[in-house]
């Protein structure tokens, strides 16, 4: 899988209609209307994600690896 950092992870989410609600600290906060769940996504410089950490944000917002 490929390692991405916060701040490109953060454009993914907001190419796949997600909206950044708040920004707490170096946490970014993102909702979908009509999705209960949160995404929290730490943003550290270009630091890449975490591979457990970036799969389970994946899932939540329903993202691909092709995605990418």
């Amino acid at each position: 899988m490929k390692a991405v950092s916060g701040k490109r992870f953060c454009k993914i989410l907001k190419s796949k209609g997600w909206e950044l609600k708040r920004v707490n600290g170096s946490h970014h906060i993102f909702a979908k209307a009509g999705i209960m769940a949160r995404i929290s996504v730490p943003v550290h410089a270009n630091t890449p994600l975490k591979i457990g950490l970036q799969r389970h944000l994946m899932k939540i917002a329903e993202i691909a690896e092709s995605d990418l």
